[in-house]
């Protein structure tokens, strides 16, 4: 019979699982960094990413039923994945400010959210998926345009009524299905958006997000008729990235709530290191967001003031717009309870390990 001892050794895990979008994150940074790597490294636990591990594993990023995996991404699929039932806690949110924009063509006359009243948006249809009941939360392209239209025209005092929304092909297909997308350069990102509608003329404006979306608009002559980035009133820029969640399996909660603490307490110091090291990080953003160095600078100018997760009260509103918004369209299977699914404890626990470590440091020997 195992010793009690030998019971504690055998319920430590092999190794924690995280999983991030092609955006920049906290958690992503501190793993490029290899301190996550190097903090679990004398517990014999190894860091191990979804996007890395060209796996069937990868399948999880969409559904969460990965008992050991933390995931910092779009809370589409977050949000979605606790509608379907999945026992899963919201542990934080971040709010990135990461280039929302409309694009559109030179010739169009748009030149704000009040020109969009009338015109043709590009709505990207349902995304085809090997698993139906994860349409909903994995049609990305189609939930991100509708909600950066509806944030743009309510700026103007417009509605979704003040447009024509033009139904066109999916640009991610069978998403989730082989976890092939996650793979190195990894996400198609540049397949998200439709930007050869707008260039063919099929519609008058798209929505866009991110650095890589910036490089395509580059390339294909585009210009931009609305920066949602600079409107003042952060409701309008609320979308599948902001804010984003990190969410883990219950279990983890109740088996590792140690492990999720350090693992947290390392991810804000990688927050607070992004402010001090701009040229690294540039090199780092790069290859999360697979967008150019030129994009980057662009895109994540202002990264440092929404990296650190919180959840405090302003953001925890903004995610519940989101949440109602993905349900009002039909991107969710059923609503639920934002409270319940909110746990502050890790977070709450992260920041006390590192609070003990600064008052260590400077300690005298």
């Amino acid at each position: 019979m195992a010793t009690v001892l030998e019971q504690a050794v055998d319920s430590t895990p092999a190794e924690l699982w995280f999983t991030r979008c092609p955006v920049p994150t906290a958690t992503g940074i501190a793993y490029k960094l290899g301190w996550l790597a190097e903090d679990f490294a004398a517990d014999g636990i190894a860091i191990r990413t979804l996007q890395e591990s060209g796996s069937e594993l990868a399948r999880h990023h969409y559904d969460h039923r990965l008992p050991t995996l933390i995931r910092e991404g779009g809370n589409m699929l977050a949000i979605a994945a606790r509608a379907q039932g999945e026992p899963t806690k919201l542990v934080g949110l971040t709010w990135i400010e990461e280039s929302q924009l409309i694009l559109t063509r030179s010739d169009t006359g748009i030149r704000n959210a009040a020109d969009l009243a009338g015109r043709r948006l590009a709505l990207p249809g349902w995304t085809r998926n090997d698993i139906p009941s994860h349409v909903r939360g994995t049609s990305i392209a189609r939930g991100m345009s509708l909600a950066g239209y509806k944030g743009a025209l309510a700026s103007a005092g417009l509605t979704l009524d003040d447009v024509v929304l033009v139904e066109v092909e999916d640009h991610l297909r069978n998403i989730g299905g082989s976890g092939r997308d996650l793979a190195p350069r990894r996400s198609g990102v540049g397949r998200l958006w439709p930007i050869q509608a707008l260039v063919d003329g099929d519609v008058d404006a798209i929505y866009v997000k991110g650095a890589a979306a910036l490089d395509q608009a580059r390339e294909a002559g585009l210009v931009v008729a609305i920066d949602l980035d600079a409107l003042p009133d952060r409701r309008f820029r609320v979308n599948n990235g902001t804010p984003r969640p990190i969410t883990v399996h219950q279990s983890l909660l109740d088996d590792h709530f140690d492990l999720l603490a350090r693992f947290l307490a390392v991810t804000l110091r990688a927050a607070d290191w992004v402010a001090d090291q701009p040229d690294r990080l540039r090199t780092i953003l790069e290859f999360e967001t697979e967008g150019s160095a030129a994009a980057v600078v662009q895109a994540y100018g202002r990264l440092h003031e929404g990296l650190h997760p919180t959840l405090d009260p302003e953001r925890v509103a903004l995610f519940d717009q989101q949440k109602k918004f993905l349900f009002t369209h039909g991107f969710l299977d059923a609503d639920f309870s934002l409270s319940d699914w909110i746990d502050p404890r890790p977070l709450e626990a992260a920041r006390a390990l590192n609070d003990r470590a600064a008052i260590r440091a400077h300690q005298p020997a």
